[in-house]
């Protein structure tokens, strides 16, 4: 798994969740500590990604998370409106 695969990896979950696949962004910006995944999606999507309460949003925070750290990387997920 290298780096570019946590792009992927948000990417992938949040196409998988949105009605509007085709205007899914992701963006990496990368600090010296840690790297930021800005997640964009069509303005109807955004309950999508966030779902009730935020649950979704913390769901995908935890699985990138998780990658991070196997990666031995520390990741943050911007959901961008």
């Amino acid at each position: 798994m290298d780096h570019t695969s946590l792009k992927d990896l948000v990417e992938f979950m949040a196409k998988s969740l949105v009605d509007s696949p085709e205007e899914v962004e992701v963006n990496e910006v990368m600090g010296e500590q840690t790297t930021v995944v800005e997640l964009k999606v069509a303005k109807n999507d955004l309950g999508k990604v966030i779902g009730k309460q935020g649950k979704t949003a913390r769901s995908m925070r935890t699985i990138l998370n998780a990658a991070s750290t196997k990666l031995k990387k520390r990741s943050v997920l911007e959901i961008v409106e």
